[in-house]
């Protein structure tokens, strides 16, 4: 069972480690190939960009994936690093 508290991987680990490690890409062919800036690129791999809409098509296309496969982890990652510290109660409406 995955702990609760875990934060999910970002989408650009999974972009290295799942897609351009094993293929033999570099992050320069994949922006050159996708029409891209390399450091668009590298700053997805290091976790310090996050997944577009736009570049989620890009990547699917690319890798025969969908882009809401793309968006979907960003989503995950994204909503578990802004998870508010504490639980708010529910709202109890009067009836």
């Amino acid at each position: 069972m995955i702990p609760s508290d875990r934060i999910p991987t970002h989408p650009g680990v999974v972009l290295r480690e799942e897609f351009l490690v094993p293929l033999g890409i570099t992050q320069g062919a994949l922006a050159e190939h996708i029409g891209i800036p390399a450091k668009r690129v590298s700053e997805l791999v290091r976790g310090k960009r996050g997944i577009t809409p736009s570049l989620a098509w890009l990547l699917a296309q690319t890798f025969e994936t969908t882009p809401e496969f793309w968006l979907n982890l960003q989503a995950s990652f994204d909503l578990a690093q802004s998870r508010p510290p504490a639980t708010i109660p529910r709202l109890r409406v009067a009836g």
